[in-house]
Formats: structure tokens, sequence, C-alpha cells
């Protein structure tokens, strides 16, 4: 079940709220008790990369290179591939 944001128009409280795709969205805030709430659009926590999701399997061209990217730089010992970290000093 995905977690949807709300925020209160009259008060601009914010709340997470876990539902059901199906449910109807919440209306009434739980701080002021106004039927102002409103769902945000908000970005998910998280990329699906790699082989298998549309990012690889289904783009054409340049556009390609995500996981191909990834790929490389892995082998580069660090993170940022540059030296200048700690993680890349090794």
């Amino acid at each position: 079940m995905p977690i949807y944001e709300y925020k209160c128009d009259s008060c601009d409280h914010t709340l997470e709220k876990l539902q059901k795709m199906s449910d109807d969205p919440l209306r009434d805030c739980p701080e002021c008790g106004e039927p102002s709430l409103r769902k945000m659009i908000s970005a998910a926590g998280f990329r699906l990369k790699g082989s298998g999701w549309y990012e690889t399997d289904f783009k054409s061209g340049s556009k390609r290179n995500v996981a191909e990217k990834d790929s490389k730089d892995s082998g580069s010992g660090g993170s940022c591939g540059t030296g200048a970290c700690p993680a890349c000093a090794d």
C-alpha cells in the first residue's frame, strides 16, 4: 500500500497516511478539524535500475545508459570514481 502525503490548507499541518489506492482521500485535518486536507504529489524514495526494468530494457539509443554507467563506475574502486573521497582512496 502506498503512503500518501496530505497538507491542510487552513493550518498548514502535514501528515502521511498509509492507504489503499482505492480508499477515498482524507478530508478532515486531525490538527484543526477543518475539512481542508488535500493530497500532495511527492516523488518515490527509490529508483528501479538494472536489468529487467524500463530504464534498461525498453529505452533505445543513448537514453539506455543508467545501469551501464553504474556498472562502469563500480569498477573504479569507489562511489564517485575520482579518488577525492575516502571511499575512492582505497
